[in-house]
C-alpha cells in the first residue's frame, strides 16, 4: 500500500485590526465668528497700543526725573566768600558765579574792611544755592566811630531805625515815667548828639505810672502769637527787626529779642518791641 502525501491545511491570516476612525469636531459657528469678528481684532489692537502708551510713558518718566536730578546738580553753585572786596569785585564775582548781588542800605562798621568794601555777606561763603540767586551784601562803613545823631523827641522804633541807619549800635534803653514829656519818647540820649561813638544808649519815657504788670518772658515764641494776646490786652506791641538765625531748627517768625525784657514792670497800654528770626 502506497504511502499518500500529507494534506497541507492553510492557516488562517490574522485580520489586520481596523484604521482608527478620526474624529472631526466642528468648532461652533459662534467660536468662529468671534475668531474672525471685526471687535477681537479692534480689541487685540487697543491692547497693544494701551502696552505700548504705558511702556514709552514710563520710559519717558524715568528720563524726565533723571534730567531733572542732572538739571538741577547743574543749576547748583558754590557762593564765592566776598568779605573785602569792593563793590564792582564783588558784583564781578558774582557774576562769573552765575549769582547776583543785592547791596543792603545799611552799612557796617568793621575793625579791619575799609569803608566801601563788603563787610558780611548773606548767605555766606562755601554754600551751595542755586545759580541766579541774589546774594546780599553789607558794605564797611570802616573802623572809625560815625557820628551820632540826635535823637530826643523820636520814638523808640525810631531812634532804632535811625541807629541801623548809621551803623551804630544800642549800647542800652532806660526807662522814666513822667507825665512831662512825650509818652514812648526819647528824652535823653549818651553821648549827646554830634558825638562819634560806635553805640548809643537811650533815656525813653514810658508815662505816668497806672497799673502794672510783668513783662513775660517771649524769647522763643512765635511773635505774632504774642503780639496777638498781648495787643488784645491793650498794648502796643511792633515787631522791630527781624535777623537770619544760625541755628537752621529755629523757624521764621521766632521772638530772640524783647524789649522791655522779662520780668520788667510795665504799664497797660505800653509799647512793646519785639525783634524775631529771619
Amino acid at each position: 500500500m502506497s504511502e499518500q502525501p500529507p494534506i497541507s491545511i492553510p492557516q488562517p491570516t490574522p485580520a489586520s485590526p481596523p484604521a482608527p476612525r478620526r474624529v472631526v469636531r466642528k468648532r461652533s459657528a459662534s467660536r468662529r465668528s468671534w475668531a474672525s469678528s471685526p471687535l477681537r481684532q479692534w480689541a487685540i489692537r487697543i491692547g497693544v497700543a494701551v502696552l505700548f502708551v504705558g511702556a514709552a510713558g514710563l520710559t519717558f518718566g524715568l528720563f524726565g526725573v533723571a534730567g531733572l536730578q542732572v538739571a538741577l546738580r547743574w543749576r547748583e553753585v558754590v557762593v564765592p566768600e566776598l568779605a573785602g572786596q569792593t563793590l564792582a569785585e564783588a558784583t564781578a564775582t558774582l557774576e562769573e558765579a552765575g549769582l547776583a548781588v543785592r547791596v543792603e542800605p545799611l552799612s557796617r562798621i568793621h575793625p579791619t574792611i575799609p569803608a566801601g568794601h563788603v563787610a558780611d555777606q548773606d548767605p555766606v561763603g562755601g554754600l551751595v544755592t542755586r545759580s541766579e540767586r541774589s546774594v546780599k551784601v553789607w558794605l564797611s562803613s570802616g573802623q572809625s566811630a560815625g557820628a551820632v545823631p540826635s535823637l530826643i523827641g523820636q520814638s523808640e522804633r525810631g531812634a532804632r531805625a535811625r541807629l541801623q541807619e548809621d551803623a551804630l549800635g544800642l549800647r542800652g534803653v532806660s526807662e522814666i515815667r513822667s507825665g512831662r514829656y512825650a509818652s514812648d519818647a526819647v528824652v535823653a540820649q549818651d553821648p549827646p548828639p554830634l558825638g562819634t561813638a560806635t553805640s548809643v544808649s537811650v533815656l525813653i519815657n514810658r508815662g505816668e505810672r497806672g497799673a502794672a504788670y510783668v513783662m513775660p518772658d517771649l524769647i522763643g515764641v512765635y511773635g505774632s502769637s504774642a503780639a496777638e494776646v498781648l495787643r488784645a490786652r491793650g498794648f502796643r506791641v511792633t515787631v522791630t527787626a527781624d535777623y537770619p538765625y544760625p541755628d537752621p531748627r529755629v523757624g521764621t517768625g521766632i521772638v530772640l529779642r524783647q524789649l522791655p525784657l522779662a520780668g520788667f514792670q510795665i504799664a497797660h497800654g505800653e509799647a512793646i518791641s519785639l525783634e524775631v528770626s529771619r
